[in-house]
């Protein structure tokens, strides 16, 4: 075993990133307050193709050097748009198709690693505040919640890290040549 070197990873140029084929994800940010969870949600939204960033609320927006810190230049790739009113972008989305899914603990919460995303199906995931969560208001606008189970004494994910494994848990079905 041997640790890959950066020209044997596959990477694509910042301008084919814009022009590969995205997967059916957005991704909706309401009321996140640290900028470096912001920039590594972007990061990973990069590495799994999703097509769309919502930012709402106080959510910071790029350009910011604190987001470029841990988004490493994703801010430049991933499409994203500001909407002061996160509803906006539910709505936006539902218009198109897309199921919207709330990933917060609810008394109807589906178990991340129990849910399959379908091929050819669209999805929105809404993620909300690192202290607070998502809003009552958000959650009844929400087709399902997702929660990803825990058992230690906090309950309580970095949104950045809730992020990145449902963004996983979407890829592996949603990328085609997901191997």
């Amino acid at each position: 075993m041997r640790k890959l070197k950066l020209e044997e990873l596959g990477r694509i140029s910042p301008a084919d990133f814009k022009k590969h084929p995205k997967i059916p994800l957005r991704v909706l940010m309401d009321n996140v307050r640290s900028m470096h969870n912001v920039g590594s949600v972007f990061r990973s939204s990069d590495a799994y193709l999703v097509e769309k960033i919502y930012l709402s609320g106080i959510t910071a927006t790029p350009p910011h050097p604190q987001i470029r810190k841990t988004a490493l230049g994703a801010e430049d790739t991933v499409a994203w748009e500001y909407l002061k009113n996160p509803l906006d972008a539910i709505n936006q989305c539902r218009q198109e198709g897309y199921t919207v899914l709330v990933i917060e603990q609810t008394d109807e919460s589906i178990d991340l690693a129990s849910y399959k995303p379908k091929p050819g199906d669209r999805y929105l995931l809404v993620f909300g505040n690192e202290v607070d969560g998502v809003s009552e208001e958000i959650i009844r606008k929400c087709d399902y919640s997702i929660e990803i189970k825990q058992f230690g004494s906090k309950h309580s994910l970095n949104v950045s890290v809730a992020a990145g494994m449902c963004l996983w848990v979407f890829g592996k079905s949603l990328i085609p040549d997901y191997q």
